[in-house]
């Protein structure tokens, strides 16, 4: 794919980060408006503040994130979406009235260097020339969705079993919900066109109805169990530790299931330095999130 619909990809998927958390803080923003009492929603959903927030992380920003899909496939997208936390860190102090601590400027910075780092690794992806129907594919592709499913389903009943680790597994089981998502819209993505054109085979029909059936229950499970592991654990660990899988597994699903050969080492050095870079940087920005989540 041409340099300039990579750099495009790229700027997409920072840009959709951005919204997101923008859309974030306007919704804490509302939230910290309406007082506690029986009909806290029924105010909330009134305020034209908390409205737009929702617009902004649910809409707005899907357009982008999903045409950074089409740009540079789903290898990327997670990690240079990372960089809405600098957003949400720099945007928070205004509401928090507080200024940056010490750890959060060495994490702003580390995040930009990650992403600036992670960007010229080049492991794009080119979603609209890889062939879907391909059965060798097809079966990496179940492999792989199974193996997620079933790493999920174990996160899910050694919680139950061992209540000590039950918020980072919680937290795991999240970032591994979120990771099938971003893997399924890819393959979304490559097929919508043709569906929604009413030019389309049968197989292409049923990675779309799949890829929609993934995306909406993946998301809702992602959501549900990260809020769980709220409830038991600090959200300034459990927030990075969420990323974990959705940082990482991207890196199987270049080389293992779309069978991608690296343009050269020098990439393989950027993803690694850059994904670690914004690893630790979630860590040490996870905890003013974590603050904006107490603030209700």
């Amino acid at each position: 794919m041409a340099d300039n619909f990579y750099w495009l990809g790229v700027f997409l998927a920072l840009l959709a980060g951005s919204i997101t958390q923008s859309g974030s803080l306007l919704q804490k923003k509302a939230v910290n408006e309406v007082s506690e009492e029986t009909e806290f929603m029924r105010n909330l959903v009134r305020k034209p503040v908390w409205i737009l927030g929702v617009i902004l992380s649910f809409g707005i920003s899907s357009i982008f994130y999903l045409t950074a899909q089409i740009f540079i496939g789903p290898a990327l997208i997670p990690g240079l979406m990372a960089f809405g936390l600098v957003v949400l860190t720099l945007g928070s102090i205004k509401i928090l009235g507080e200024k940056l601590k010490k750890e959060e400027i060495i994490g702003i910075l580390l995040m930009i260097l990650g992403t600036f780092i992670l960007s010229f690794s080049g492991l794009s992806i080119d979603i609209t020339e890889t062939n879907l129907l391909e059965f060798e594919f097809a079966i990496r592709t179940y492999i792989f969705t199974s193996a997620i499913l079933v790493l999920s389903l174990l996160c899910y009943i050694f919680q139950r079993k061992y209540k000590k680790f039950k918020g980072i597994l919680l937290a795991i089981l999240s970032g591994f919900m979120f990771s099938l998502s971003n893997f399924w819209v890819s393959q979304l993505m490559a097929v919508i066109t043709d569906v929604l054109s009413g030019f389309f085979i049968l197989e292409q029909l049923i990675i779309f109805i799949v890829s929609i059936i993934f995306l909406i229950l993946a998301n809702i499970v992602g959501l549900a169990t990260i809020q769980q592991a709220f409830r038991v654990a600090q959200a300034s660990n459990m927030i990075p530790i969420q990323q974990v899988p959705t940082l990482m597994l991207p890196v199987f699903i270049y080389f293992l299931v779309f069978l991608m050969i690296p343009p050269n080492i020098i990439s393989i050095i950027f993803l690694f330095c850059g994904s670690i870079l914004i690893l630790t940087s979630s860590f040490l920005l996870g905890k003013r999130s974590a603050r904006m989540e107490d603030i209700k």
